[in-house]
């Protein structure tokens, strides 16, 4: 039997209360005490997996390693433990819905009617204790996702209820995370709705062991006695989740309240030496205390929901806090973008950034912005579409083919200069059948690309089905707009660079996805670093100076 532990995190009173960051921020504080902790999602939805849904209806899909389309909450987990996730760690209600159907397809349950109890249960206990009985961790947390007394979560409580019985109280706890409102009005914060969700909690069979609690002011210790009496939990386990100036200021208050220490007494673990938090320490003060300041704008189609590009943001605040700068993000609409307009509104920025994303809509205003750029020498970064739409601009306006475009976007053009991939073609399912995961690339020496890995063989995660078409690869290399990254099995463009120019970078692959707070990614850490060139530049009014044009990539 595995010696593992487990962990559950459940949600109440309100949702987007911030289990995922609660989760993560606790697994770090148990990692900096040596131990080996991850954490999975399970997810009520009835999709099988985010990959197939609207960035407005559930924010960015995250993209593991191994190819899966996850939550977004994932890359917390990783951003916070700079350890990579897997399939493993997101479930949902459609997958196990999936999984049980097969099954019974195939005959696995010799006939028996098949109900919510035993076999849905059955089959999320087992996701739950599948990454648990690998011996790789001590502690696997689990946050399931939802509300709880909603529907949809249902049968991921009573999963919890069965383990809890199963496994015992030493081995498997709940953290409940609920909501202390401050009533203006009467100037008090009010206990009544985390009474009402314990007690939605304790109906549907679990007792909670420790109550975080997000609040806007501080809990005294009155109000914490009070709700450990009403909600049957140790004064202690009324834990003081309190508003942050960032995501990232989570695990230290934490840490102030003990939460760690509370989940290991609980657990009947040794609490040990206290976690070393030097480094995250440090990229705390560098975050908050930076030296300087750029503008950089992030062009997209879902620019009203933060969440859309969630990994991109993160990735901003990851590299500005290494080059002790303050990143201003500037959300522009790729739809809003006209020729008309477009000096007016990206004059001031000090890079860009042209977001991923899919179909037509929005992509002339992209393609207006990387003409910008590339004209008047402003940093640029295009990740995946972002690249391709590099790749058209340069084809119409510098090597004078004005009907260049994607086949995505028209799939009849004469100059195909971003085709599907030919074994994207016969491909008619749209869940989890895209080129996924990760890839290796050889880098160039010579090139910006190299210059910010420092090496020639990297590994980056993929989400797209339409490529580089090679047919053009010589024209754009004559030109000056050098592919310097290539994957070394499929020739696919990984990399794409513009020679005379002071950094312009484009990338088939989602960097985004693997920056972390100990490791932010070198192509963001290089480009935000160009962003303060390209300030200083313009403070001094000094001209960019072109590369010298005889500058090899060489292999």
């Amino acid at each position: 039997m595995s010696s593992c532990k487990y962990v559950f995190v459940t949600g109440g009173v309100s949702s987007s209360l911030g289990k995922g960051i609660i989760s993560a921020s606790l697994a770090k504080l148990l990692q900096a005490r040596g131990l080996r902790v991850t954490i999975q999602k399970m997810d009520p939805y009835i999709n099988v997996d985010p990959g197939t849904l609207n960035p407005y209806e559930h924010g960015e899909c995250y993209v593991t390693d191994d190819g899966a389309e996850t939550d977004l909450d994932l890359g917390h987990y990783e951003r916070f433990l700079n350890t990579p996730t897997s399939q493993a760690n997101n479930v949902t209600t459609g997958r196990i819905y999936l999984d049980v159907i097969t099954k019974e397809r195939e005959g696995v349950f010799l006939g028996k009617t098949v109900q919510v109890i035993p076999h849905i249960t059955d089959e999320i206990k087992r996701r739950i204790q599948m990454l648990g009985n690998t011996g790789n961790y001590d502690i696997v947390i689990t946050e399931i996702g939802g509300t709880v007394g909603d529907i949809e979560s249902l049968p991921y409580v009573e999963s919890v209820r069965q383990l809890k019985w199963e496994l015992g109280s030493t081995n498997c706890i709940v953290i409940h995370l609920t909501l202390i409102p401050y009533l203006k009005a009467a100037k008090e914060l009010k206990t009544k709705p985390t009474q009402h969700s314990v007690k939605d909690l304790l109906e549907e069979g679990v007792q909670p062991d420790i109550l975080v609690c997000r609040t806007e002011h501080h809990l005294n210790i009155e109000l914490r006695r009070k709700v450990a009496q009403f909600c049957n939990v140790t004064i202690n386990a009324v834990v003081e989740s309190i508003d942050a100036e960032s995501i990232y200021d989570v695990p230290l208050l934490m840490l102030k309240e003990n939460l760690d220490r509370t989940v290991l007494s609980k657990l009947k673990m040794r609490a040990g030496d206290e976690p070393n938090l030097d480094s995250w320490k440090e990229f705390l003060g560098k975050l908050k205390n930076p030296t300087s300041e750029v503008k950089i704008g992030l062009i997209g189609k879902y620019v009203e929901l933060a969440d859309a590009y969630k990994s991109i943001r993160e990735s901003f605040i990851h590299s500005g806090a290494v080059n002790e700068c303050n990143v201003e993000v500037v959300s522009l609409h790729s739809e809003h973008i006209t020729p008309e307009n477009v000096h007016h509104t990206l004059s001031e920025l000090n890079g860009i950034l042209v977001a991923p994303g899919f179909g037509a809509r929005g992509i002339e205003g992209k393609i207006i912005a990387i003409k910008y750029a590339r004209e008047n020498n402003i940093p640029f970064f295009g990740i995946c579409l972002g690249m391709q739409c590099a790749a058209v601009e340069f084809a119409r306006n510098v090597l004078g083919i004005a009907d260049a475009h994607s086949t995505e976007m028209n799939a009849e053009t004469p100059n195909p200069v971003i085709s599907m991939m030919e074994d994207q073609k016969k491909i008619v399912m749209k869940g989890g059948t895209m080129r996924l995961g990760a890839y290796a690339c050889a880098v160039k020496k010579g090139s910006k690309a190299f210059a910010a890995y420092q090496t020639t063989n990297i590994s980056e995660r993929h989400r797209h089905r339409y490529e580089f078409n090679n047919n053009y690869y010589q024209a754009f290399e004559e030109n000056g707009f050098v592919p310097t990254g290539m994957n070394p099995e499929s020739q696919l463009v990984e990399i794409i660079e513009l020679k005379k120019h002071p950094w312009f970078v484009g990338v088939q692959y989602h960097p985004e996805l693997k920056s972390t707070v100990d490791n932010p990614h070198p192509l963001f850490v290089k480009f935000v670093s160009a962003a303060m060139e390209d300030k200083k530049r313009r403070e001094q009014n000094a001209p960019f100076a072109a590369e010298n044009k005889s500058a090899v990539y060489s292999q």
